[in-house]
């Protein structure tokens, strides 16, 4: 017994995420056969599409949105690439400043306002690390000025409230200086 032609199989987006199924003219009698159209197909589809458990990363943000429910500045600071970043992986959680800009003239012009102030940024956030050409995954060159928690695991729940308790304080401290310096930072 032949299989019906790929071309006979139809599945067609609606709306955002509804599947439609179109039944075969024929349906393969084997191990990897269609249901029959006379079953309730569309529910079938659909929870083959849709059906993906969260990943550990998606829980973990979720919770940290939902344990500290607040807007951050991150992008928001009306100073093209430059942004304030969670960041958290298997050994470490971090809060930086990241300047992203591609002209490394004006990068370093806001790397070094900042950097002048670095006494009063160490009182908002602690101790604090810069590389002023910080290279990215990817490649990419930035300038970056950040504050590190060890031990930490994205992947260990039972760290995750001394996570989101460092992201607390530490970017409530970047944002506490940015927004007293605002003024002197964008005067460039």
């Amino acid at each position: 017994m032949t299989c019906p032609n790929p071309k006979d199989f139809q599945i067609t987006k609606q709306f955002k995420s509804e599947y439609q199924y179109k039944p075969p003219r024929q349906i393969c009698i084997s191990k990897f056969a269609i249901p029959p159209p006379e079953r309730n197909c569309n529910s079938y589809f659909k929870s083959v599409f849709k059906t993906r458990s969260p990943t550990i990363k998606e829980e973990f943000w979720t919770a940290f949105g939902k344990s500290f429910p607040r807007k951050w500045i991150l992008y928001d600071t009306k100073i093209k690439d430059f942004s304030f970043k969670f960041h958290a992986d298997h050994k470490k959680a971090e809060v930086s400043i990241d300047i992203e800009m591609k002209d490394e003239i004006f990068r370093n012009a806001y790397y070094e306002k900042i950097w002048s102030l670095e006494s009063l940024l160490e009182e908002e956030v602690g101790e604090v690390q810069k590389d002023e050409f910080y290279s990215l995954e990817n490649g990419k060159i930035i300038s970056r000025i950040w504050v590190r928690k060890e031990n930490v695991s994205i992947y260990n729940k039972n760290t995750w409230r001394e996570i989101f308790e460092f992201f607390v304080a530490k970017m409530d401290g970047f944002e506490r200086f940015f927004w007293e310096y605002e003024d002197f930072i964008k005067d460039i």
